[in-house]
Parts: structure tokens; sequence; C-alpha cells
């Protein structure tokens, strides 16, 4: 048997991880056709088919399932010989929207360790607003921001976010009455949205519950307290999308955007794959 090209390992492993060509092809900064190709070779290699392909996903055979694990070791183990060499430790601050990062987060920073052991990634969670600001004073390296406007076209677009009405599957809502609401404290603008689309469908709302972040928010729509305009990507998984059952006022998407000034190859690497990385837990 021929040596595994790491190259292709860790293009199998992301395609793994993200049950998509195309994000692992984003992470990598390469093309869908290119990552195929590699893990087409590793396959014929190893003289084991490692993934199915089917038109609507992409999923690990029991072949895949049972390299997987020892592939992870491979890759760690590459990065602990190239560190071997007294590689520094690289520090990246991002800047995210609190409404952006929410039940997947552990996933998302599980995939960002595993892809660079190395990095010390600093994530400082506040509102766009408060996030740009920091961009823009040079305090974070990136930023990661819900566009709620026109007014700042500049950034890369990394998804577009649906938000809709997030409650526990037994909450109890009767037309007619208050709806019983859960927001962040104003100005957040995810708030300023949600109440003027019930303002504008004349349903009566009341404020029960005022969160200081995703987290928060999530963990009083769980106990059923309330419901809450939230991304579907960043929901609790133990909840529902009520709007079609109670009637809600439909929600505006917004785009999710990416803002750097960094130049540095390695940097920009690292930025891709935390875009690749985000725009997979919208299918995770």
């Amino acid at each position: 048997m021929k040596a595994l090209d790491i190259e292709a390992v860790q293009a199998f492993v992301l395609t793994a991880d993200f049950k998509s060509f195309t994000r692992a092809a984003e992470a990598l900064d390469t093309t869908q056709s290119a990552v195929s190709l590699k893990i087409k070779r590793l396959e014929d290699g190893l003289g084991r088919r490692l993934l199915e392909r089917t038109p609507r996903q992409v999923r690990l055979s029991a072949d895949g399932d049972a390299f997987l694990a020892a592939a992870r070791k491979l890759i760690d183990a590459h990065h602990g010989a190239v560190a071997s060499f007294g590689v520094k430790k690289r520090r990246l601050v991002v800047g995210i929207s609190h409404h952006i990062v929410g039940a997947e987060l552990p996933l998302l920073l599980k995939r960002m360790g595993a892809a660079e052991p190395g990095l010390v990634l600093e994530l400082r969670i506040a509102t766009s607003r408060e996030v740009l600001a920091d961009f823009d004073r040079g305090t974070v390296d990136a930023a990661i921001v819900l566009r709620h406007d026109n007014r700042r076209r500049d950034g890369e677009t990394i998804l577009e976010e649906a938000f809709v009405w997030i409650a526990a599957p037994d909450f109890a809502y009767h037309p007619g009455e208050p709806l019983r609401v859960a927001t962040q404290a104003a100005p957040c603008s995810v708030r300023s949205m949600a109440v003027e689309a019930l303002k504008a469908a004349r349903i009566p709302w009341t404020e029960v519950f005022v969160g200081g972040g995703i987290a928060t928010i999530g963990a009083a729509v769980s106990a059923g307290l309330a419901v809450a305009a939230l991304g579907r990507r960043v929901a609790p998984p133990d909840t529902i999308d009520v709007g079609a059952r109670f009637r809600l006022p439909p929600l505006p998407s917004r785009d999710v955007v990416l803002h750097s000034n960094l130049r540095d190859r390695q940097s920009r690497d690292t930025l891709k794959l935390l875009a690749a990385t985000i725009r997979a837990t919208a299918s995770a």
C-alpha cells in the first residue's frame, strides 16, 4: 500500500465533518472537484470506499466510519510533527454577534480545534453594533455580524440567516392573549425586528424575559417561558418553529457578514475555515 497523502486525509476528515464537499473545499481554499479527486485517490489507495455520495448528501460508509478516528489521529500526529520545530501558537481575536452563535457553538469550536490545534481563538460575543465598533477600532481581528440595513455594504456574506418564532413544543398560546416573548435588551436589532413584526400584525405581546445572549434566551424558550425570534440554525435543539401554528408574522432573513482586514495567508485560511464551519452548521 502506498503512503497516505496527508492532504487527502485532511480533505476526507473535513468532508466527513461538514457532510459536504463544498464546505470542505471552502475550508481548504480549493475547489469541490479537487477535494473529490483527493478523496477518490485516497479511496483507491486504501481499496475502500469511504464516502457514500448522493445528490442530496454525503455520508460515511461503514469503512469510512471505521477509518475516521484513525484519520483524525494521523492529522493530529502531523500537526504534532510540525509543532516539534517550535511553531508558535497563533492568537486570532474574532468578534461575533450573539445572534450568530448559539446551540451549535460546541460543534463550531470542536471543528476549529481539530483543524488548527495550535490556534488560540478568542471569541468576543456582543451585539452586531458593538462588534463592528470593536472592529473599526482595531480591537478585534475580524467581525462576524448580522447585516440589518444597507448603510454598510463591505464584508463577505457567509450565509443568509433565517429568523423564525421559536418555542418549546408544549408552549401554550391562545390568539387574542398577549404573546409571551423573550428578547435581548434594547437596542438589539433582532428585538426591534420582532417587535415591529408583531405590531404590524396587530398581535398583542408582553415581554416576560430579557436575556444576555442567545444562551440565556434559548434557556428561557426551552423552559417554556416564552417564544423568541431566533435564527433557526442557532435555536436550542429541543425547540421548534411555532410561527405557522400560532399564525405569527413571518420574520425577514438577515445576511451574516464577515469583516476582516487581515492579509497574511495563514490568517485568511483560518477565517475561510471559520466561515465554512459556520455555513456547515446551517445543515448540521
